[in-house]
């Protein structure tokens, strides 16, 4: 017995003595975490996804910048397009196949409420586009100016429906499902329009008010890829590893700067500027407004007699195209990290496989939906005017008033301009 065990003792120490050789490459691993996180970029394996992202980036870009040459009216078809994709991939993460066995024409109840959510909100934003596009034509306008007018009541009679079809669908032993169901499907409904549609009200203030915004997320998502995968050491926040400080403090600065370049060359452009007062796809001129014209700012004597600008010319625009990227780099990418802890919480990688090396629409719009909102609200806060215009008198009247009583309001301002002239006379 002692023999044994001695010569156990004799092989377990010289099991203990093996050691397996380290290759360079192994060295240089430990070498970088000795000095802290591991460099994104020794990490070959993520050579083949950047690749792949890389790829799938240009194309969306290149596609996404036809869409904006082709006019306003494309780039609503587009975010609708969107939002139809973010809905389906929302609707199939909660998603049981035996469940919905049970349950014929389920899934077909939650694009009727999605649907009719689309009538509602776009039909509040667009309505004076709407009436404009439509004006040439008297029957049409007639039937056109009705629905916008009994539009909300339209719109609750279809919700109305959709929930007496759910009462109605109710089935033992699946209730707690379908009252689930229900309720994120108002969820998704409240994340997808709540804030989509402010994206198409910038759309027809101005492509200027859309692009620039959008621009400046995927500006700071590129950044912010890139120095995370060559600089990035030090991590950011637990809900998403891969984020790193290096890549969100050189992306924020990146994107700041880009935020007032931007502006000054979009806008020099009218067909980015002016807003689209109806639905027709012509090219648009206008006044460019105070806002988009260069003011003249002299260096004097703080340049070197060699140097070749004495004077520089800033958009006042472009001031406030520097609040856009303050908030796009530092508060947008909140809410990729709420998207983040979304997945998480489900334990899935992406809400999708839409696009190849970014995963679903959903995962790339995350931040969009945050920045579209604060766009709105800071043009009609800062930008807009504040008072009564003309257009928002005239939407008043398209939407409130019928084709008579706004023809006896034409007759009877024409009879109160006559008799002012001829009292002036």
């Amino acid at each position: 017995m002692q023999r044994d065990t001695s010569s156990s003792d004799v092989s377990a120490s010289h099991v203990g003595r093996v050691r397996r050789r380290k290759h360079p490459s192994e060295a240089t691993t430990d070498g970088n975490r000795a000095n802290g996180q591991p460099l994104l970029v020794n990490d070959q394996n993520k050579y083949k996804s950047m690749l792949i992202r890389t790829y799938s980036t240009v194309w969306m870009i290149g596609g996404f910048a036809f869409i904006i040459y082709v006019g306003h009216l494309y780039i609503w078809a587009m975010v609708v397009v969107i939002q139809i994709y973010m809905a389906r991939e929302l609707f199939n993460l909660l998603r049981k196949s035996s469940e919905e066995k049970q349950l014929p024409g389920f899934r077909l109840l939650n694009w009727h409420f999605f649907f009719t959510a689309m009538l509602y909100t776009y039909g509040r934003f667009l309505s004076r586009q709407l009436v404009n596009t439509v004006t040439s034509d008297h029957l049409l306008y007639k039937v056109v100016s009705g629905l916008i007018k009994y539009q909300m009541f339209i719109c609750y009679f279809l919700y109305i429906a959709g929930f007496v079809w759910f009462i109605l669908t109710l089935k033992k032993k699946t209730y707690k499902y379908q009252f689930k169901q229900y309720a994120w499907t108002h969820m998704i409904l409240l994340t997808v329009f709540a804030q989509s549609a402010f994206t198409v009200a910038n759309i027809f203030e101005g492509i200027f008010w859309f692009l620039l915004p959008a621009s400046l997320i995927v500006i700071n998502d590129i950044f912010a890829y890139l120095f995370g995968f060559f600089l990035g050491r030090t991590p950011l926040i637990k809900l998403s590893p891969k984020k790193t400080w290096e890549g969100f403090i050189g992306a924020s600065v990146t994107t700041i700067i880009s935020a007032f370049l931007l502006a000054n060359v979009m806008g020099r452009f009218q067909w980015l500027t002016c807003p689209r007062k109806d639905l027709s796809t012509g090219w648009l001129y206008c006044d460019p407004g105070p806002m988009f014209k260069p003011e003249h700012y002299s260096l004097g004597e703080s340049v070197p007699h060699w140097f070749p600008w004495k004077d520089l010319a800033i958009m006042p625009v472009q001031w406030h195209a520097l609040a856009l990227g303050l908030f796009a780099s530092i508060i947008a990418p909140f809410g990729g990290f709420f998207a983040s802890g979304f997945k998480r919480a489900f334990k899935i990688k992406d809400f999708g496989d839409s696009i190849p090396g970014h995963g679903g629409i959903t995962d790339r719009m995350d931040c969009q939906m945050v920045m579209a909102v604060f766009a709105y609200i800071y043009h009609q806060s800062f930008i807009a005017p504040q008072n009564f215009s003309v257009e928002i008198i005239l939407d008043q009247i398209l939407r409130n008033l019928t084709y008579e009583e706004q023809k006896y309001l034409y007759e009877q301002l024409g009879e109160m301009f006559h008799e002012r002239q001829l009292g002036q006379n």
